[in-house]
């Protein structure tokens, strides 16, 4: 019904943001792609795209972009299924940055025939995502069940509450109490970040924590061990600092346990099922159950 050509113009200008950073990703003139756009929509007889600083699909837009990307992962898989050579398929997936930064990694290398599209968010948010249909698998901290879409649980990932000894003598020598909380620095991934304040509230502590802003799972490692702030930080990033003695566990009988789950499209569940498999290997070396 549409021509795949438009659709995969459709769908670059919306994951790149401007028509002309989806000419390169296409090979093409940006000139083409403003044309097959306009082509698109006047077979949809509808915007599709909003232009603007991004440019954004519109909700039948969306709708068309998803289309397209679900298509190109039946296509892969049916080529696989008749063992004829097909290239690979990007895959658009939203991942939160601890898991990227412990355990995910290892998984994505394992599974061929993909060039991964990842998008990092908040593993209480990035449901959101799938929902919308801005990429075809999450992992969510979201048991489901989440219509037209599949649910695995894959584990749990460990927090602990770190800082370094110097900031600890400095923040906590009392202990961690209400009035320390209030005071010492935390770190923040962004402000979709709650888990320091939900471990916070475990020791009485219900107001605003005052926070440094850090979008990096390696770099809160690093400012924990200068000494910037503490923070919630991965079991696995911290085992060794901890075992060292250059952090300091502010909590050893309280870590913060979350659960994880890979949601999909149930429709594309045969094509990612190398990558569910991956997953799940990976998830159950390095996640308790």
């Amino acid at each position: 019904m549409f021509d795949p050509a438009q659709l995969a113009a459709l769908a670059a200008v919306h994951r790149r943001g401007s028509f002309d950073l989806a000419a390169s990703a296409l090979h093409v003139t940006p000139s083409a792609i403003s044309q097959r756009i306009k082509a698109l929509e006047e077979a949809a007889g509808c915007l599709l795209i909003r232009r603007g600083q991004p440019c954004t699909a519109t909700e039948t837009g969306l709708r068309l972009v998803r289309h397209h990307e679900e298509i190109s992962l039946l296509n892969k898989a049916l080529a696989e299924d008749l063992a004829l050579s097909a290239g690979p398929a990007v895959l658009r997936i939203a991942i939160n940055a601890d898991s990227l930064a412990t355990w995910v990694i290892p998984a994505l290398a394992r599974t061929e025939g993909f060039l991964y599209d990842l998008i990092i968010d908040d593993q209480d948010f990035s449901q959101d995502l799938l929902k919308r249909g801005e990429v075809s698998g999450a992992i969510t901290s979201h048991p489901g069940p989440l219509q037209g879409c599949d649910t695995v649980a894959l584990g749990r990932l460990r927090y602990r509450a770190t800082a370094s000894p110097g900031f600890v003598a400095r923040w906590f020598a009392n202990g961690v109490t209400p009035a320390a909380l209030s005071l010492a620095p935390s770190l923040r991934f962004d402000d979709k970040d709650g888990l320091q304040a939900q471990w916070a509230r475990r020791f009485g502590h219900e107001a605003a924590l005052p926070s440094h802003r850090l979008a990096s799972s390696h770099g809160f490692l690093d400012a924990c061990l200068a000494g910037l702030g503490w923070s919630m930080n991965p079991e696995a990033l911290v085992a060794r600092a901890l075992a060292q003695g250059r952090l300091v566990d502010l909590g050893p009988q309280a870590p913060l346990d979350l659960d994880l789950y890979w949601q999909f499209n149930r429709l594309t569940a045969r094509a990612l099922e190398p990558l569910t498999q991956s997953l799940l290997s990976a998830a159950k070396a390095m996640l308790p159950a």
